[in-house]
């Protein structure tokens, strides 16, 4: 069973290190790097969504989750506290990213402390 649980968080991760890298891109791919509070949020979040992304897939730490939810967080509020709401491509891209990592990250949580319902 712990290695069923650990091939779920692997997929987790591997979906999260997917939204990283289209976090990263997207300012090219979506149209917002002239944008460049916004492009430099996409790329630093992008990063390190990715680096943890990555550490996760090889030894899993329930704190990397909680790091990843935050950024997710983040990602949702960021067009409203850098300013960038005006941009619609930019806006969009953080928001739907952000929810669809902390709804990845929360889920890699809820797994942790519902292991039971793997069985």
């Amino acid at each position: 069973m712990a290695n069923k649980l650990m091939e779920g968080k692997r997929g987790q991760d591997l979906i999260n290190l997917i939204l990283a890298v289209c976090l990263f891109v997207s300012p090219w791919i979506v149209g917002f790097a002239a944008e460049t509070t916004a492009a430099y949020n996409a790329w630093i979040v992008g990063v390190v969504l990715g680096a943890l992304a990555f550490a996760t897939l090889s030894v899993f730490a329930e704190w990397e989750e909680w790091v990843n939810l935050v950024l997710g967080l983040w990602l949702i509020v960021s067009p409203w506290l850098l300013g960038f709401m005006a941009n619609a491509n930019a806006m969009g891209t953080h928001v739907v990213l952000g929810v669809l990592v902390v709804l990845a990250s929360a889920w890699a949580v809820w797994d942790v402390h519902h292991p039971h319902a793997h069985a």
